[in-house]
């Protein structure tokens, strides 16, 4: 078994979370990926707490089976060493503003003339063009940009602060992967690289996909608790008499049917589909109190043994350890250094192939200690 990228090579010049994950995913996928890393300005996620084995943990995750390259890209003789070497490279990843790149002398045109097969990936929060693609911003701007928080949360509390960085990853990572891959595919056709642009709020704009869909072609305007799917109806979650959650999303005839007899909530079977705002209230009251009456061990017990999709919040701790984790293999333990016997547990690339594996290498180097 070999890894599906094996044979690509990536030169990573981004930081803190949206370009380190995507190239994370190709290293695990098996692509040789060389950070470059400035000497004098660290990286702030080598910074962040907690720390284990004399790192910050997010580093050794985010940047597991990457070189650290030390280089002062505003040194020419740093800049001159990236061209002597960038024809050993498929692609480039780089998240600075859109110019920095330029100013410096590593743009796409001017890589591109030394190696015409590059792909060269920008990831920024607005994307190069437009009035905003010069504008700061983090992961709770894009989504506020791109509609997203506007039909999401309580009508009475507003949007929810995420905890996770949605437009970073789902946004910017994950379409920046789509992105390489599909040009990689088409390399092969063309024989040609070319410049791919990923602007994290353009991106996180797409995952409204059924709710822009019902906007813009329906005319159904998307408000908080109004839809199926963010509040509107009983497909939501609910409290336990000591304080924990459940996720119910019985949407179905046939699990609406299931859930309302094992709660024994006629209500439930007579009104769970109306599109009648009282009805909605309705049902929902009904299911807050019945639920209520319960702790929440009690109704793991009675729902495990049922097929009427609900399931309990859990806690990240009590996710990482639960069945299914250990089952699909959620964590897997990375050597410290290459062949090393000391380990560190992280997140496994959730990826599942029928013959190519995964490489876990070791985790985040230290600053520059790797060679190209």
């Amino acid at each position: 078994m070999t890894a599906a990228l094996k044979g690509l090579k990536v030169l990573d010049f981004s930081t803190l979370l949206p370009g380190p994950f995507a190239t994370l995913y190709l290293a695990d996928l098996g692509a040789e990926v060389i950070h470059i890393e400035s000497p004098t300005r660290p990286d702030l996620v080598r910074l962040f707490p907690p720390y284990a084995n004399g790192q910050a943990t997010s580093h050794s995750y985010l940047n597991r089976n990457k070189q650290s390259v030390t280089l002062d890209l505003k040194d020419p003789a740093s800049v001159e060493l990236v061209k002597q070497k960038i024809s050993e490279f498929d692609i480039v990843v780089e998240q600075f503003r859109p110019g920095v790149m330029q100013r410096l002398g590593l743009d796409y045109q001017t890589l591109a003339e030394i190696n015409p097969r590059l792909i060269y990936c920008s990831i920024t929060g607005y994307g190069q063009t437009g009035s905003y693609k010069d504008k700061a911003g983090h992961d709770i701007n894009y989504i506020s940009l791109s509609g997203v928080a506007g039909h999401s949360g309580r009508q009475d509390s507003g949007p929810p602060p995420m905890g996770i960085q949605v437009a970073d990853v789902a946004g910017g990572s994950l379409h920046a992967v789509i992105g390489i891959l599909s040009a990689v595919v088409e390399r092969q056709q063309s024989n040609l690289g070319q410049y791919i642009d990923i602007s994290m709020t353009d991106c996180v704009v797409g995952l409204n996909n059924m709710a822009a869909a019902a906007s813009l072609a329906g005319g159904q305007h998307q408000r908080r608790e109004s839809e199926q799917l963010n509040g509107g109806t009983f497909y939501d979650y609910y409290e336990t008499a000591d304080g924990r959650y459940l996720s119910i999303g019985s949407l179905e005839p046939q699990f609406m049917t299931g859930l309302a007899t094992a709660l024994e909530l006629p209500v439930l079977m007579a009104k769970g589909a109306s599109f009648d705002p009282e009805d909605r209230k309705e049902v929902k009251q009904a299911l807050r109190e019945k639920i209520k009456t319960r702790n929440f061990e009690d109704w793991n017990q009675l729902f495990a043994q049922l097929d009427v999709c609900v399931e309990p919040v859990l806690n990240l701790e009590e996710a990482l350890d639960s069945n299914i984790a250990k089952e699909r293999q959620w964590v897997v333990n990375v050597p410290l250094k290459e062949n090393s016997e000391q380990t560190e547990p992280q997140l496994a690339c959730p990826i599942k192939f029928s013959r190519s594996q995964m490489q876990y290498q070791y985790i985040g180097q230290q600053l520059g200690e790797g060679s190209w």
